[in-house]
């Protein structure tokens, strides 16, 4: 670890101790990568060398077992500290966490073994799983060899993630996970696709894998692991969490604002900001109650889906609503770059288009109606 982290994490006992302490400097560095097709390099040496990127491995080899249902508060603190830094260094490290989650569920000890042992190199993992218009598809060669076919979209961290875990269709129509080694087996990135809102840095990029080829070792689980309940829909809280903490930092930056121009005895002003914390502490309270229902052993898979779906709903209903009243705090000025609101009001836009938000509230409506539990039972077994 260099001295300069040393300094700057001198109590760190915990990631989330960890990624509290990084937040401010990834909050100041983020607008030196906030352009598009970059990356965040700078920010992931940190996280790499304060112990972030190998924190979900099991303690036996090397990690803090951060990916442990018992330490789901500490990962989701985690994931909302590194989001109140800059969310496009939360959402590349939410896709190194959850496909830590899902290889420790369902790879083969010795593949886990091997792939830690990459971790501990400084490898970077992630999850693609967006399809291009042409699918992703495994050709059979001889020996247990395939063949990739087609390509991916929204591939964030495209051309820094070395060890990304992909979804892939058999000929029989399987659904199959694979890692990729995609630094010995390079993919052609579209950097041309991403030219988004916000979310510059995330390199979300179209991965092009055709003829790309893998070995059985390569493969994770069985098919249809990859779409299995509770950890398909139930890893939304991982994402809310990194979203509450873009909605922190709107918070922090919209008072900094009002302080600086010594507009704080403003009634109006008062008012807006009360709104504003009734907000975030809302947001604060469910990702504890997520941890809570999802790290309590007695949870079905049925339950924690219902109220995975309702904390995601309420994060993303939060920040729409917050957004608007920080945008009347600062007014014109506040908008204007260099102003630091300015880049953290569309990272946020951007990353809360996560998929299928109808879906996800109207199965938590549907689950409500289909389960006769009063109210104060309905999302505790």
């Amino acid at each position: 670890m260099s001295a300069d982290l040393l300094l700057t994490f001198p109590v760190a006992t915990g990631a989330a101790a960890t990624a509290a302490a990084l937040a401010p400097r990834l909050l100041a560095q983020a607008p030196h990568s906030d352009h598009e097709g970059a990356f965040p390099e700078t920010e992931f040496r940190w996280l790499r060398e304060a112990g972030l990127l190998t924190a979900p491995l099991a303690p036996d080899q090397g990690g803090s077992g951060l990916t442990e249902p018992a330490h789901t508060n500490e990962l989701l603190s985690t994931l909302r500290h590194i989001g109140r830094g800059n969310l496009a260094v939360g959402r590349v490290y939410e896709g190194h966490v959850n496909a830590w989650q899902l290889l420790r569920r369902f790879g083969r000890p010795a593949q886990v073994a091997g792939w830690a042992a990459d971790a501990r190199a400084g490898h970077l993992f992630g999850v693609w799983n967006t399809e291009g218009p042409d699918g992703v598809k495994l050709e059979p060669l001889p020996g247990g060899r395939y063949r990739l076919r087609g390509s991916k979209t929204f591939g964030s961290g495209a051309g820094h993630l070395t060890r990304p875990l992909l979804t892939a269709a058999l000929p029989d129509g399987g659904w199959q996970m694979l890692v990729l080694p995609a630094d010995t087996r390079v993919p052609q990135y579209d950097s041309s696709f991403w030219r988004p809102l916000g979310m510059r840095a995330s390199a979300s990029f179209r991965v092009d894998l055709e003829g790309l080829e893998i070995g059985p070792d390569d493969l994770v689980g069985q098919p249809g692991d990859y779409y299995r309940q509770p950890w398909f829909s139930g890893g939304a809280i991982r994402f809310a969490a990194v979203q509450l903490g873009g909605a922190e930092a709107v918070f922090d930056e919209t008072r900094r604002f009002l302080r600086d121009l010594h507009r704080t005895d403003d009634p109006y002003q008062r008012q807006r900001l009360g709104q504003m914390s009734v907000l975030v502490a809302s947001g604060q309270h469910w990702l504890r109650a997520a941890a809570d229902v999802a790290a309590h052993p007695a949870t079905t898979a049925e339950t924690a889906v219902a109220h995975a779906n309702l904390m995601r709903s309420a994060i993303e209903d939060l920040c729409l609503r917050l957004l608007p009243l920080a945008e009347r705090c600062v007014g014109a000025r506040g908008l204007l770059r260099p102003e630091p609101f300015e880049r953290l009001h569309r990272d946020l836009t951007h990353y809360l288009r996560q998929p299928a938000p109808d879906a996800a509230l109207a199965e938590a409506g549907r689950f409500a109606l289909d389960h006769p539990q009063p109210a104060h039972q309905l999302w505790h077994d």
